[in-house]
């Protein structure tokens, strides 16, 4: 029999010895029958019994080094998604699952010893060894082999000896880490200590409390799992963990201080555990995620934090899908890649949305002091996958009294809401956020910039922002970019405020102020974007003499006299700017231009008084800044764009970005434009959806300046979201609007707004009720007839 065979071993802790060969070549078929899993978990064991159902004459062995009864952590949140795969997969874990769940709707979030609930989310927990039991049975049932209290052999042997390896071995796999020149993980650790416990009570809803002590905020998550029993989870930033006194304290003082800090929410009773530690979440990611015969699945392929739910969800998913490619496909290669193929973008998404939750609770001090139902929905929406839209479909009661709170007027979306800067009232809270058309003819914006523009003004949004504008001729990007150096180029630059003051009352327009740096002297996007010019080139200058990338000209470093010709630059651009009657000024300090050359480390290099410390750094950048602010009229708002990060080693961090905006608010600034990112050619962004926002978020909360939020900001439902949080007070969008230059009147449309926030031209009236698109009153079927 196999379970006399001696094999090699792993170690007591599970520790992965070298490969000393990698995995076979899997044969031409997708039906392999002998599969080797590790991992005795969730995921584990419900690729076993689909592996083994879909193809009984398999012979397929579990290992697992705890014993049956073992498990960590108490329960487990499934969604209706996933239960649904379940069901269709294999009816008999539904059905035992089913008898087991504890279902409700509600989250109660505690703050300030006051409860803000909001029903409508629907949530079914049971017991993690429950659910452990119920795959054993099933398991049992169909001939999977069981191997508890042993560990499984080296996984290089298990290659070499079984058709089909699955290392579903958690978060800390060996198998993972013998091939990890292959399957290259990348793991991150995060700035929370966390402890899994469990309460003798069963919450009546899915809890957040949030406890300030003289130490530090903490945090606890509570949830039901059976009818007389719930999983509470305590969490809290490591240096409040050490201050506390954490770190001194054994199992059992642990959860007996715990229970103290959050007496209220316990009800007074005592918490339990379960070899419970305090730990550090660790974000897994693999670049590969199958190698040869050996693939991953669940915590050994990734991680997502607790915080919303998914660890095991994400598990069984992947033994869904892995399951479902094996027989799709007509070879194991194809089979593995299309599993990999299936399940990265949806993991990839999951991981995006538990980080934001992540980072958000990582920064809850930042929120304290927002209005309770502000701050209930703020928690609520902290992942991004829970929006205003949705809420209010959840909830339309709570949804309401948010924005009641917040001074949304009856029937009012928040993006209709108005918002001051100084002396400039917008009406909405829409941004078209600056975007270079490299369309104009010796700086001169003509025609196309009057159409672009006054399109975009004529759509709804309260601002409308025009491209970076060059301060001079030799601070253009590409020879197609606007400036406002010659009175020919403000004269044109009339014309198209005027337009916009005219004919779309109501929309301000702002003007963008920058300097192309190092930057420059580069062929229009379309050609090849930052690629240098094929000829015609022209000088450039920058705080160092560094290229922007392989092939880029370099620049020279500007010495103080012509720091001090720029700076007039900047100040007689803002004074045409003004007589040409723009509303706004933004002065453009990030992407790598000019003065965001003088603010990264990673582009300023001097050693004189420009260079050197954040603080010596800011000096340029901000004296252009007080220059321009005395040219450019005092009622007028000016607001800063900043890459708030270089997302590259060694550049501006988050840290920076706040001193860098606090530094300009206390300059006279009136709002900080946060972006991130194209200051050096080789970062690495962590593109998704509104993904720069939590920059500007902290920026709001940390400098107390209004933020505008730009960055992967797509849908109406996302600017609702991110106003009514608290995150942002303004929200830009670039290529939705490029989409549709009447984003905004649609988005009122779609949302049934007709009030002061937005108002469709007078010749356009008629097109605001979104066109029919077919007949919508057929008769609807009566009888579903059987065959």
């Amino acid at each position: 029999m196999e379970g006399a065979v001696t094999v090699p071993t792993q170690g007591a802790r599970g520790t992965a010895r070298p490969a000393t060969h990698h995995p076979q070549s899997p044969e031409n078929t997708s039906h392999p029958q002998r599969i080797a899993i590790t991992g005795g978990g969730p995921g584990g064991l419900y690729a076993a019994a689909l592996l083994k159902r879909l193809d009984p004459s398999r012979e397929v062995t579990v290992w697992e080094r705890n014993a049956p009864d073992d498990t960590f952590g108490f329960g487990v949140v499934l969604s209706d998604e996933t239960l649904g795969g379940i069901e269709h997969a294999d009816p008999a874990v539904y059905e035992s699952l089913q008898k087991d769940f504890i279902r409700w709707d509600d989250i109660d979030i505690v703050h300030r010893n006051t409860r803000q609930t909001s029903g409508g989310h629907g949530f079914a927990a049971l017991g993690r060894r429950r659910l452990l039991e119920i795959l054993h049975d099933r398991c049992r049932d169909l001939g999977v082999e069981l191997r508890f209290r042993t560990e499984a052999p080296y996984p290089a042997w298990l290659a070499e000896t079984y058709d089909l390896v699955v290392a579903a071995d958690g978060v800390h796999s060996t198998t993972r880490e013998a091939f990890a020149d292959v399957f290259r993980p990348r793991i991150a650790t995060h700035r929370c200590r966390y402890i899994w416990l469990a309460a003798g009570f069963a919450f009546d809803a899915f809890r957040f409390e949030i406890a300030e002590t003289e130490h530090g905020v903490m945090q606890l998550h509570g949830y039901p799992y059976a009818a007389d029993a719930s999983t509470v989870i305590v969490e809290m930033r490591e240096e409040v963990w050490r201050a506390a006194g954490f770190d001194g304290l054994d199992e059992r003082e642990s959860i007996e201080r715990c229970a103290k800090i959050f007496a209220d929410a316990l009800g007074g009773r005592p918490l339990k555990s379960n070899k419970s530690a305090w730990t550090t979440f660790r974000t897994v990611v693999n670049e590969r995620w199958s190698h040869g015969n050996v693939v991953l699945l669940g915590d050994a392929a990734h991680t997502a934090h607790f915080s919303i739910g998914s660890g095991t969800k994400l598990a069984v998913e992947d033994a869904l899908a892995l399951a479902a490619c094996l027989e799709e496909q007509p070879d194991l290669p194809g089979a593995l890649a299309a599993y990999e193929e299936e399940r990265k973008p949806v993991v990839a998404s999951t991981q995006r949305a538990a980080r934001a939750s992540l980072e958000w609770f990582e920064n809850l001090a930042l929120y304290l002091d927002q209005p309770p139902r502000q701050f209930a929905f703020n928690l609520l929406t902290r992942s991004r996958r829970v929006t205003h839209d949705n809420l209010r479909l959840r909830d339309s009661g709570f949804t309401e009294a948010v924005e009641r709170e917040f001074g949304c007027p009856p029937g009012t979306p928040p993006m209709f809401t108005p918002f001051r800067l100084r002396g400039l009232s917008l009406r909405n809270r829409v941004v078209v956020s600056p975007m270079d058309m490299y369309s104009a003819t010796d700086g001169v914006p003509g025609d196309f910039h009057l159409v672009h523009l006054g399109a975009r003004a004529l759509g709804g949004a309260g601002l409308v922002m025009t491209e970076m504008v060059c301060v001079s001729e030799e601070g253009r990007i590409t020879p197609g970019c606007t400036g406002l150096y010659t009175g020919r180029q403000a004269e044109a630059w009339k014309r198209i405020a005027a337009f916009v003051h005219r004919q779309a009352p109501g929309t301000a327009i702002g003007v963008q102020l920058g300097h192309s740096g190092r930057k420059g002297s580069t062929r229009l996007m379309w050609e090849g974007m930052d690629e240098p010019l094929e000829d015609g080139n022209w000088p450039l200058v920058a705080a160092s003499p560094l290229p922007y990338k392989e092939g880029s000209q370099t620049p020279r470093q500007l010495s103080r006299a012509q720091l001090t010709d720029i700076r007039e630059q900047f100040t007689s651009a803002a004074w045409r700017a003004a007589r040409a009657g723009f509303d706004l000024l933004e002065l453009h300090c990030a992407h790598g231009y000019l003065l965001s050359g003088f603010l990264s480390p990673l582009t300023n290099t001097r050693t004189d008084a420009y260079g050197g410390s954040l603080e010596r750094r800011l000096r340029f950048p901000l004296e252009v800044f007080d220059a321009v602010r005395t040219v450019w009229p005092e009622e007028r708002p000016m607001t800063v764009r900043i890459s708030a990060t270089d997302w590259a080693e060694g550049g501006t961090t988050a840290e920076d970005a706040v001193e860098i905006a606090r530094a300009f608010a206390a300059h006279g600034a009136d709002a900080i434009d946060v972006s991130t990112g194209q200051v050096v050619a080789d970062d690495r962004p962590e593109f998704g959806r509104s993904y720069q926002t939590p920059f500007a978020d902290r920026i709001r909360h940390e400098v107390g300046i209004p933020v505008i939020a730009v960055g992967a900001i797509s849908s109406w439902d996302d600017v609702n979201s991110l106003i009514l949080a608290g995150r942002t007070d303004l929200c830009a969008l670039a290529r939705p609007h490029l989409y549709d230059p009447h984003w905004t009147l649609h988005a009122a449309a779609e949302q049934g707004y007709t009030g002061p926030g937005v108002v469709w031209p007078a010749p356009y009236r008629a097109g605001s009720r979104r066109p029919q698109t077919g007949r919508t009153d057929a008769p609807k079927p009566r009888l579903t007839l059987g065959t």
